[in-house]
């Protein structure tokens, strides 16, 4: 189920379905936006008391219009949404850090102007209503997970402060994640194991539910493919299992990872993992080319692997609880005995480049037989020139393939960790999108080398960065933390024919670069589904629109009086219909914008 849409005269909703998040999109026709106020959205959880999803806006003079006192002047009831999408993830306000998963109703009303320029009542008779299972994704035999990624977020700032810890300070190496991290404005205490579930989302309980299965039956062993190592929890799971014998770990030992005093986390791990384990448990360091960059677990029987868990999160605090990430699930034999195949040729050539891409499993495109997981392909780099740029070729013409002649605006939605720099074609693919007017696209990077906002009647795409420079929000918004010197976005994904009769998503560890494909230890995918492709398209909603807000604030200057910040910025909702005119513009991206997604 890509989406369900439910229509009221001339107001039709469709909800897209994603991981644990809905994406709510409206339409009316032109004439029924006149004197349109925005849109109001009533969330029902299941066996939870219904609420309005809360606008970071209000009116300027809320008294001037229809309100209702019993809850804020920012709730959607009394601010309706000057948008004809919202993106509802729980968890971020109504239901703090404990979220609630099963059939959600949203009632989605459009709201209005009289001629004085004031918010009408609601009318319950525009109304419409979707219902909408909101769960972490799964499907046949695949599952997905996304980390929050969102410490630079107003939900992140009321949940735990701007100056929250994400690790105690110091080098401890196996910390209790148990002890007390901080307290909020609220004056609420919190752990670290607080932080990390609302952090590490279903990223985070896909990975933890692998381990406890594995950890529960005595008949099973773990084979894991790591890059970055350091989450406390993760470290201790895998060194429970290597003192039962039943964990291999293939651990990256480039510099970033391993020197000669073995004083990096991945090092100490080492140290602890050979002293616990019990054959035939056993760690591997290399590096191939480059790096050992696949993040992988392999639950296996007797009778051989069963499932694996892949995709771009490394198994560390600042890939599980900082950076933008996701994880796949195949609970499919063919699939993970493939990913077990690789381990154990890693396994026997020492992780050696060479023998590795001159081998099959470098050289082939792995199809699955199996009707318990949706098409898709995978390869294992490293692999020589040629195969590699066959593979990264192949993925731009299907990104053209979106804005070919005759068609209807294509679509493309893509979160990759660097564009600025790297060989290979996809890149410049990448970068220079938004400048085709035939592709609707949306992306973010944390280098993209330039950034491109929305720009008012005009339908090139939009591209952003996930480290914006030093922002300053104005009232009514909290300040937000940076990200320092790492990650934000660390996705490799890419989107192509949302909504289409052709969606397919590229994803993995693969950093999508020529030489990577040729030097590092990854795996690509490309899955030829509609409800993957839109989990995936919602994803990159989240970030790109999240990054866009935060990338036109990034020039502001502070300003000491806070109500006349607001006023000056225009952060109040505007009191005409204004707002909703480039949605009916075809030569808008809003419009562009509105069509596809509604």
């Amino acid at each position: 189920m890509a989406s369900v849409q439910a229509s009221n005269g001339k107001l039709s909703v469709r909800a897209h379905q994603g991981d644990a998040k809905t994406l709510l999109a409206f339409d009316l026709d032109k004439v029924s936006a006149r004197g349109l106020a925005g849109f109001t959205i009533q969330v029902e959880p299941p066996g939870a008391t219904p609420y309005f999803l809360l606008n970071n806006l209000q009116f300027e003079t809320p008294a001037n219009h229809a309100q209702d006192p019993t809850v804020p002047a920012n709730s959607s009831i009394n601010a309706p949404f000057h948008k004809f999408r919202w993106l509802h993830i729980p968890g971020l306000a109504h239901q703090g850090t404990q979220v609630i998963f099963g059939k959600y109703r949203y009632t989605v009303t459009p709201r209005y102007f009289d001629d004085n320029k004031s918010l009408r009542p609601l009318d319950p008779s525009r109304s419409a209503t979707v219902k909408v299972d909101v769960q972490p994704f799964e499907k046949k035999g695949v599952s997905l997970g996304f980390t929050r990624g969102f410490t630079q977020s107003q939900a992140f700032v009321r949940h735990f402060g701007l100056k929250a810890l994400i690790r105690p300070k110091g080098k401890t190496l196996l910390f209790d994640t148990s002890q007390e991290s901080g307290v909020n404005a609220k004056g609420e205490r919190y752990t670290y194991a607080d932080e990390y579930r609302w952090l590490g989302f279903t990223a985070r309980e896909k990975i933890f539910a692998l381990l406890d299965e594995v950890a529960a039956k005595k008949t099973l062993r773990l084979d894991v493919f790591a890059y970055d190592l350091n989450e406390p929890d993760v470290m201790a799971a895998l060194l429970k299992l290597a003192k039962q014998g039943r964990v291999r770990v293939i651990l990256d030992n480039a510099a970033l990872h391993h020197d000669a005093t073995g004083t990096k986390p991945e090092d100490r791990f080492e140290a602890l993992f050979s002293q616990a384990a019990k054959k035939p448990a056993a760690i591997l360091r290399g590096k191939f080319g480059r790096f050992a960059h696949d993040k992988v677990f392999i639950v296996s029987r007797k009778s051989g692997a069963q499932k694996v868990l892949t995709g771009s999160t490394n198994l560390s605090v600042t890939g599980l609880y900082v950076n933008s990430n996701h994880v796949i699930v195949f609970d499919d034999p063919k699939v993970a005995g493939k990913y077990a195949s690789v381990f154990e040729s890693v396994w026997t050539d020492k992780a050696q480049a060479a023998k590795f891409r001159n081998s099959d499993l470098a050289k082939e495109t792995f199809t699955p037989a199996s009707k318990a997981v949706p098409p898709l392909e995978i390869t294992f780099s490293p692999h020589d020139e040629t195969f590699a740029k066959k593979i990264l070729d192949d993925l731009v013409t299907r990104v053209d393939k979106e804005g070919r002649a005759g068609k209807t605006t294509g679509s493309v939605l893509f979160a990759v960790m660097e564009l600025g720099s790297g060989t290979g074609p996809v890149f410049p693919a990448l970068r220079g999108l938004h400048t085709n007017q035939k592709i609707f696209s949306y992306g973010i990077s944390d280098n993209p080398d330039g950034i491109f906002l929305y720009k008012p009647e005009s339908k090139t795409g939009v591209l952003v960065t996930g480290k914006p420079g030093k922002t300053v929000l104005p009232p009514p918004f909290n300040q937000v933390p940076s990200v320092g010197l790492g990650h934000q976005v660390h996705h490799k994904f890419v989107v192509c024919g949302f909504n289409g009769a052709d969606p397919v998503v590229y994803c993995g560890s693969s950093n999508l670069a020529l030489a990577g494909e040729q030097v590092n230890g990854d795996n690509l995918l490309a899955i030829h589904d509609a409800d993957v492709a839109t989990v995936f398209a919602l994803e990159a909603l989240a970030l790109v629109d999240h990054f866009h807000f935060l990338n036109k604030a990034s020039t502001k200057k502070p300003v000491v009086s806070k109500p006349q910040a607001a006023v000056a910025a225009g952060w109040f909702l505007s009191t005409t219909d204004r707002w909703a005119a480039p949605y009916f513009d075809p030569a808008d991206l809003h419009s562009v914008d509105r069509q596809l997604f509604a």
